[in-house]
C-alpha cells in the first residue's frame, strides 16, 4: 500500500462541455469565446486540440484566433453550464472516497492510499467519463508540485507518473519554465544567469539566486528544481480568492461618463457574485487596458468588509480616477480581492 497525489486535469474542459451539446462538432477545430462572433472583440475562454494545434489557445484575441484557424467554429461562451457542469465533476470525484482538494472548476487533487496507483488512475477516469461524459488526464506524483506537472505530460486523457525515482530523467534537461511557479520573466532572468535547465537550477547554490529572487523566492526556485514541494492536500471547501467581472467594448470607450457606467454596472455584478456566494471583499481593483492593450490596474481598500454594492461601486470609481484616460478603452474590469478566513 503507498499513498499518492493524483491531479486530475479536465480535457479541454470548456469545449468538452460544448462537444456534448454539439457531438457533430467533434474532431473540429473549436473555439469558444465572447458571443461566437470572431469579428465582435474578445478572447478565447476554449480551444479544442485542433485549433491549438493552429496556434490558438486561451486568451488568444478572437480575430487573431479567426486568422490563424480560419475553419473554426467559434461558439458563444456559457458561463453557467460550464460551473454547473464542473459541480458535477466535483461531486463524482468526492464519491471516490480520500481526501478531495478542488482547486478550480475543471482541476482537482486527491491523496489516496492504494495498492496500485495506475490501476486507482484509471478507474477514476472511467467513473468521472461514465457520470459525466467527460475526459481527464491523471497526474500520478508523491507530492502535489510533482502530480500537477505529471497530469499536463498526460495529456489528453491519459495517466502519467512522477515522483522522486524519474524526476531527474524525465525534468533535468527541460526548461526552467516547465516548472509549475517559474514563469517567462523568472526563466529570463535566470538564463541571464547561465540557467537555462532544470537540472542547471537544481545545481545552483540557494545562496547565490536570494540576492536577486529574495531570501525566500531564491531558495523556493531551487527546491522547485528538485521537485521538492510540502504543501498538503487539503479537503477545505474551495474557496476563490477574488470575484470579477469585465467587458471588451466593441468600439472604445473615448468619454469618462460612460466609463463610470460600466464601471457601475460591473460592480453591481461583483457585489451579486459576492452575495452568492457569501464572501466578502476587502478590496476594490479596476483594470483599464486601452486601444494600444496596454493593461494596468488600481485598487482601493474598502473601510471595511463587505457585499455592499454602494462601497463596491464607490472605492471602484475611485480606483477609475488613478488613470489618466488618456487614451481610448477597449476594457474595463472591476475586481474584489476577497477576506480570507
Amino acid at each position: 500500500m503507498e499513498r499518492v497525489v493524483l491531479h486530475i486535469d479536465l480535457d479541454q474542459f470548456i469545449v468538452a462541455v460544448e462537444l456534448l451539446r454539439h457531438p457533430d462538432l467533434v474532431g473540429k477545430p473549436v473555439l469558444v469565446g465572447g458571443s461566437g462572433d470572431p469579428t465582435e472583440r474578445g478572447v478565447v475562454a476554449g480551444a479544442s486540440y485542433e485549433a491549438r494545434a493552429q496556434g490558438v489557445k486561451s486568451g488568444t484575441p478572437l480575430r487573431t484566433a479567426a486568422a490563424r484557424c480560419p475553419e473554426a467554429v467559434f461558439l458563444p461562451a456559457d458561463r453557467e453550464t460550464y460551473l454547473a457542469a464542473s459541480a458535477d465533476v466535483m461531486t463524482a470525484l468526492g464519491e471516490l472516497g480520500g481526501v478531495l482538494e478542488v482547486i478550480g472548476w475543471d482541476e482537482a487533487f486527491m491523496l489516496v492510499d492504494t495498492e496500485d496507483a495506475v490501476a486507482t488512475a484509471r478507474y477514476v477516469q472511467r467513473y468521472v467519463r461514465e457520470r459525466t461524459a467527460l475526459n481527464c488526464s491523471i497526474g500520478i506524483g508523491d507530492n502535489k508540485l510533482r502530480a500537477k506537472l505529471a497530469s499536463g505530460m498526460g495529456k489528453p486523457a491519459g495517466v502519467f507518473r512522477l515522483d522522486v525515482t524519474n524526476w531527474v530523467e524525465v525534468m533535468a534537461d527541460k526548461p526552467t519554465d516547465a516548472l509549475q511557479g517559474v514563469g517567462a520573466k523568472t526563466a529570463k532572468k535566470l538564463a541571464a544567469r547561465g540557467i537555462a535547465t532544470v537540472s542547471e537550477l537544481a545545481r545552483t547554490p540557494m545562496a547565490d539566486l536570494a540576492g536577486e529572487f529574495g531570501p525566500n523566492i531564491g531558495p523556493w526556485l531551487v527546491a522547485l528544481a528538485h521537485g521538492y514541494d510540502s504543501t498538503p492536500v487539503s479537503d477545505e471547501p474551495f474557496r476563490a480568492r477574488s470575484h470579477g467581472r469585465e467587458v471588451t467594448f466593441q468600439r472604445d470607450l473615448r468619454e469618462v461618463e460612460p466609463m463610470r457606467a460600466e464601471i457601475t454596472r460591473l460592480s453591481r455584478q461583483v457585489s451579486e457574485d459576492l452575495a452568492a456566494d457569501d464572501t466578502l471583499a476587502r478590496r476594490v481593483v479596476v483594470k483599464v487596458r486601452d486601444s494600444r492593450f496596454a493593461t494596468h490596474t488600481h485598487g482601493v481598500t474598502l473601510a471595511e468588509p463587505t457585499r455592499a454594492f454602494e462601497p463596491i461601486d464607490v472605492a471602484a470609481q475611485q480606483a477609475l480616477d488613478r488613470f489618466p484616460l488618456d487614451r481610448p478603452v477597449r476594457l474595463l474590469g472591476v475586481r474584489a480581492e476577497l477576506v480570507r478566513e
